[in-house]
């Protein structure tokens, strides 16, 4: 019986993989409220290196857009009302984040993050506890984010500039950063007043943050670590 690399390293992922990657315990800059800190186990580095380079073969093997699943990006703003975040049969969503998300981060955080929480963040620079920025230099193009709970695509990265100057920019803020012309507006929504950016689904991702630059978008890698349905 054939079993391609990607089934096997996903499989090694899923069983392995949650305790490489755990949500360090801090406060949030923004919401200056303490998150709780997650127990982690001592992986070598060794191990950490290998988990780590088979993340970044998984996710760049189906993250690159092709041209069977482009998607309309870019374009002026959308904004949403509240109505988009009422409640649903799994708090703002209809269903959990999925089993398997990208990047090696928590479900844990993800499905806290996206689903019952309209404030606050992961903790900043937890994507560089990820392979976010590996996938993203390995990449031979523009990666596609996936909505962590749906699997539609939400932003695709870096347009209109280089992956450096997309992860530093990332790396200056804390969270991965997105401009106008990265956001596939047909399922992202920005709420007036608060700026909250959400899914036209209810995954809470972030907010709209604007600089001398633009409208940037602070959105939280669990929120975006899903994979194409």
């Amino acid at each position: 019986m054939k079993v391609s690399l990607i089934t096997l390293t996903c499989s090694f992922l899923l069983a392995t993989g949650a305790a490489a990657f755990q949500f360090p315990g801090g406060t949030h800059p923004q919401s200056k409220v303490t998150l709780p800190a997650s127990k982690s186990l001592a992986d070598g580095p060794s191990r950490r290196s290998f988990l780590q380079s088979a993340g970044v073969m998984v996710a760049t093997s189906f993250l690159n857009p092709t041209k069977s699943n482009a998607v309309q990006v870019g374009g002026k703003i959308q904004y949403g009302d509240e109505s988009i975040m009422s409640p649903k049969a799994h708090g703002t969503s209809a269903k959990p984040v999925q089993d398997d998300l990208l990047y090696g981060v928590s479900n844990k955080l993800a499905d806290k993050i996206t689903n019952f929480n309209r404030h606050f963040a992961e903790m900043g620079g937890y994507f560089r506890s990820t392979n976010f920025e590996d996938v993203v230099l390995q990449s031979k193009g523009p990666v596609t984010f996936y909505d962590s709970v749906t699997g539609k695509p939400l932003f695709v990265a870096p347009i209109g500039r280089s992956a450096d100057e997309f992860l530093r920019e990332s790396e200056i803020h804390g969270w991965p950063s997105f401009r106008d012309e990265e956001v596939v507006w047909e399922n992202v929504r920005v709420l007036k007043g608060s700026g909250e950016t959400v899914s036209v689904d209810g995954t809470h991702l972030g907010h709209n943050l604007p600089d001398r630059k633009g409208n940037r978008y602070c959105i939280n890698l669990v929120s975006v670590a899903g994979k194409p349905v």
